[in-house]
């Protein structure tokens, strides 16, 4: 007998964060189950999405860095594209307090399997049944 297998797509995921080590560790966390494009500033996220003509799911990006916030850099992508999820880290927990309706947030350190659950539920959310 045969059995379908709904087949897997990966989604694609732009990780930025200024300090290489923690760039690294962050986006080596997704490859399992994504496709990971790295930036480890502002300039090179704008350049990797201009290149990038694919569909983006995710934003994971650090909230400080140097240049531009990583507030400033969400609101400049998803008016690009409407779609993206955005989702910003920190060792600060104060910046919980100005995201924008529809971002997350999730506090440095974090446990990986925290942060793929995280994910898995911002970018493909189990569907909801109504009950009949």
């Amino acid at each position: 007998m045969a059995e379908f297998i709904e087949p897997h797509t990966k989604k694609t995921s732009l990780v930025v964060d200024d300090d290489p080590a923690v760039l690294e560790l962050t986006s080596g966390f997704l490859t399992d189950d994504h496709n990971v494009l790295r930036a480890v500033n502002r300039k090179e996220a704008l350049q990797t999405m201009k290149d990038y003509k694919g569909e983006l799911s995710l934003l994971l990006s650090d909230f400080e860095m140097p240049g531009m916030s990583g507030i400033e850099l969400a609101t400049q992508l998803s008016v690009e594209r409407l779609q993206l999820k955005i989702l910003l880290m920190s060792g600060f927990p104060r910046g919980t307090l100005v995201l924008n309706e529809g971002w997350h947030f999730l506090a440095k350190p974090f446990v990986p399997s925290q942060m793929r659950l995280l994910i898995r539920s911002l970018i493909s959310p189990e569907p909801r049944f109504s009950a009949a």
